[in-house]
């Protein structure tokens, strides 16, 4: 017969039963769900099995549907009834330079002045709430939500909570909750993560574009691609880059920042299927090394996107010239620089957000309402212009026959002399629409004069058109338009130019005919946002003590924004006024003088 004692401590056993216990018919019906999804999804496809395709079944279990209601924002009808957030599920965390990055996987609306950032305290063993540094859409239906970075001792595994009644402060988490949360993957560094990929369907080749860091990929070089393998995965991968039921496919393409994979069977004559399957990469062992072993895959957020229209664009009916450029906090400039070139006949603008805390999305609003055809696109990852232009060219082959890619700072300008007629109206598409059908050249390449501050102290009211006039002589690199179909397999571009397919070429257009006024040296007090930021993946920070001789640092300076002396007077060779009377002519108000720019600032 049992004591009194005994019988009160297997009570207590069976209250405070091990959390994994607690979970292990939870674990054992999800592995079993998505055994059957498995196979519904492979079945469904009769083709045979691709060449440099493997399969891998890999088991693990997700704790995501396991979050407290408190989490989640399911925490019962007063609850609901209090948040405009009912569900929150974040499929993935970054740790970026200075924030942490949430993808949450519905798109959230705004008001966002209610929505808290939930971290957990590694000591106290609770949760404390402070509100979202920011929130914006991604990828059309979900959302990116940024959160400071986690004080000491506190965990990366920060969820998001709707706010109730304005509370704000900590709260007390259990234990068996606290090892949910606790257990949930963050990608630790910025450095190593896949964090794109883009299908891309053709009739030649059906891949898949996969954006990573961590491949430590030589510069403007083609990498060997046989050294790659691409792994995907009907789940998200966790801390130890696991997934279930993985596909492995060969790479047939790499460089800089961008591995091209095969397809698994199951999506190759179907898209639909590929959204939203997780894929990381991997680096494969030396063959030449007995014993050498696959690199393990990189962490991942990434997940397949299909950007391709369901009724496409035949090439007769696509836009004759695009245009796509990243940028960060320069909303003040968008005005001009799309007034300007739509004039000269591009129909169709693709704008990559770096993280811009501006009026941009406002500003591209008011654009598209006088019909100007623009898209913003969140592009959250740092250091990555080269892979941003590479993004944008997938997504534009569908729409565009040409896509120029250059900067919110640089203007094309056709140059005349009296006596010669002027550039109308559409200028730059006919030059384009010349060599649409050329077997021969596939890009244009077009000569760039530098700009400097030009006597000013601030910044230009007309816009830089008009207010920038004094350059340096001779031409500083070039900028580029290009067919996006007939770019390499590989992406490999120097963000100026794109490595094209074998056979075709690029053409040098003439500095007589088309230059491109480059807007580089501005006053100081917008020049010097240059020292904070450089997009591209291959060069150095200003602050930073190192490749002080490169073309990209403005000569003469060092690692401190510092306004040297005599900065409204350098950069200053030659003054050349031409696109200023261009633009005066062309674009001012006949009665008051007013650019629409300049106008629509009023």
């Amino acid at each position: 017969m049992e004591s009194p004692q005994r019988r009160k401590r297997k009570q207590q056993a069976r209250i405070y039963k091990p959390a994994y216990a607690k979970l292990f018919p939870v674990r054992s019906l999800t592995i079993c769900f998505s055994f059957f999804v498995f196979v519904l999804f492979i079945s469904s496809d009769r083709l045979p099995v691709h060449k440099g395709v493997s399969f891998r079944p890999v088991l693990r279990t997700s704790t995501l549907s396991l979050l407290p209601a408190f989490l989640t924002g399911n925490a019962g009808a007063d609850a609901a009834s209090t948040s405009q957030y009912p569900s929150l599920v974040v499929e993935g965390r970054v740790l970026m330079p200075d924030h942490l990055m949430l993808i949450v996987s519905t798109k959230l609306t705004p008001p966002f002045d209610n929505l808290d950032c939930v971290y957990y305290d590694l000591v106290l063993e609770q949760a404390v709430l402070r509100p979202v540094l920011s929130v914006d859409e991604y990828h059309q239906f979900k959302s990116i939500v940024r959160c400071h970075l986690p004080p000491q001792n506190f965990s990366a595994s920060v969820n998001l909570r709707g706010r109730q009644r304005g509370r704000l402060g900590s709260v007390v988490v259990e234990r068996r909750d606290w090892l949910l949360k606790h257990n949930q993957s963050v990608v630790p560094s910025w450095d190593r993560v896949v964090y794109e990929a883009v299908l891309d369907w053709n009739a030649h080749i059906r891949s898949v574009a996969v954006f990573a860091k961590g491949l430590n990929l030589k510069p403007h070089r083609e990498a060997d691609a046989r050294k790659f393998r691409c792994h995907f995965s009907l789940t998200d991968f966790d801390q130890h880059h696991r997934g279930l039921f993985v596909f492995t496919t060969r790479a047939i393409a790499a460089a800089q920042e961008t591995v091209r994979c095969l397809l698994p069977r199951g999506i190759l004559n179907n898209p639909d299927k590929a959204k939203d399957i997780q894929v990381t990469v991997s680096r494969r062992g030396d063959d030449n090394v007995e014993g050498g072993a696959d690199d393990a895959p990189l962490p991942s957020i990434a997940k397949v996107q299909n950007t391709i229209s369901r009724q496409g664009r035949s090439n007769r009916g696509k836009y004759e010239l695009c245009a796509c450029t990243m940028l960060w906090n320069q909303a003040s400039f968008l005005r001009e620089w799309i007034t300007y070139h739509s004039w000269l006949g591009i129909e169709r603008w693709f704008i990559y957000d770096n993280n811009s805390d501006d009026e941009l999305e406002a500003v591209i609003d008011e654009l598209n309402l006088l019909d100007y055809n623009i898209t913003r696109h969140a592009w959250p990852w740092v250091k990555t212009q080269e892979a941003g232009f590479s993004h944008c060219a997938l997504r534009a082959k569908h729409e565009c026959k040409w896509l120029g890619l250059f900067d919110v700072d640089e203007f094309f300008y056709f140059p005349h002399d009296r006596g010669q007629d002027k550039p109308g109206p559409n200028s730059l598409r006919a030059l384009v629409m010349n060599y649409t059908d050329s077997p021969t050249y596939a890009e244009i390449r077009t000569a760039c004069h530098s700009y400097g501050p030009s006597g000013l102290t601030s910044p230009p009211s007309q816009g830089v058109t008009v207010g920038y006039t004094c350059r340096l002589e001779a031409p500083e690199r070039h900028k580029s338009i290009v067919r996006p179909e007939l770019l390499h397999a590989t992406l490999l571009n120097a963000v100026h130019h794109f490595r094209l397919q074998d056979g075709y070429r690029y053409l040098d257009v003439p500095e007589s005919k088309a230059v491109v006024n480059h807007y580089k040296y501005q006053v100081w007090d917008t020049f010097k946002a240059k020292f904070f930021r450089r997009v591209s993946t291959y060069v150095t920070n200003w602050q930073e003590d190192q490749n002080k001789g490169s073309k990209d640092r403005a000569p003469g300076l060092g690692t401190e924004a510092i306004e040297p002396p005599n900065w409204r007077l350098r950069f200053c060779e030659v003054w050349d006024t031409g696109l200023k009377d261009f633009v005066m002519a062309n674009f001012a108000d006949s009665a008051s003088g007013f650019l629409p720019w300049e106008r629509s600032l009023v």
